[in-house]
């Protein structure tokens, strides 16, 4: 993916706020866990997950069903957005960023099956486009272990 800026300089999180918003991702967000969705990293400009193949999320024989997919592109590229709002509000505390998180929601998805999810393990990536006021334009991936791009997404969230 080419870098993007959402408009202020890149920062690291602090390792609280990395945690809180591991702990909504993970644990609170009961459909990640379902989806065995994992972070791997939070950056302020991407963030990274990743996912094993289980039985219970096979489409067709031995590969992962399409709307898993779509879910974890989904789920990515809401942590994205919520990475650059952390990035947005640096001069507020941990604790207080990740509050603002309430009235995020998808308004729109756009996913593209290039390959068949085959594998045991799969890398997502995420980041933000542009962060408005009111919405947030986002594009992420799906890698196959391999590192081969296997479907892309792009999704827009409401912020406000």
């Amino acid at each position: 993916m080419k870098k993007h800026s959402v408009a202020e300089p890149v920062r690291e999180f602090e390792p609280e706020f990395v945690a809180g918003l591991k702990h909504i991702f993970e644990e609170l967000i009961t459909f990640n866990q379902v989806l065995g969705l994992k972070i791997i990293s939070i950056k302020p400009d991407r963030v990274s997950g990743a996912i094993s193949m289980r039985p219970e999320l096979v489409g067709s024989p031995n590969r992962l069903h399409g709307g898993v997919i779509s879910a974890c592109l989904d789920a990515l590229g809401g942590l994205a957005v919520m990475a650059a709002m952390g990035a947005r509000h640096m001069d507020e505390a941990p604790a207080q960023r990740l509050h603002r998180f309430g009235k995020l929601g998808t308004i729109d998805l756009r996913i593209d099956y290039l390959r068949p999810g085959i594998g045991e393990h799969f890398v997502l990536n995420a980041e933000v486009l542009r962060l408005g006021s009111r919405v947030a334009s986002t594009r992420m991936e799906f890698l196959g272990a391999d590192g081969k791009l296997l479907s892309t997404g792009a999704g827009a969230y409401i912020v406000s």
